[in-house]
């Protein structure tokens, strides 16, 4: 079982920048990839940017060089966000998959981009 808590979230004026944090606790062993979506109210999770344990990121092609994924360990993964956008402002969630495929899911943490 792996556990995931995101933190970070808040409000920003559109242009400006948050960093977004996961850490992960339990079997972080057996985490391979982790991921951040985002849902906003009434549409489906998308993903925003996935990191695989070796370090390989694909991005969503609405956030293609303004955010980036990292891993600082086996168990954090960080998202860069830079230039936001008011389109941008949604609920972000921190996912992992374990080596057998299993997923897991924050609680999620909301980003808000408004002047």
């Amino acid at each position: 079982q792996v556990q995931l808590v995101e933190s970070g979230g808040g409000l920003v004026q559109p242009g400006g920048s948050l960093r977004l944090s996961c850490a992960a606790s339990g079997s972080i062993f057996s985490i391979r990839d982790m991921a951040w979506y985002r849902q906003l109210p009434g549409k489906q999770r998308e993903l925003v940017a996935r990191i695989s344990r070796g370090g390989s990121t694909n991005y969503a092609d609405s956030v293609k060089g303004r955010f980036t994924i990292s891993r600082t360990a086996v168990n954090t993964a960080l998202l860069q966000m830079n230039g936001l956008k008011p389109e941008d402002t949604a609920v972000y969630y921190c996912y992992a998959e374990d080596r057998i495929g299993l997923a897991y899911w924050g609680q999620g943490t909301q980003v808000t981009v408004s002047s």
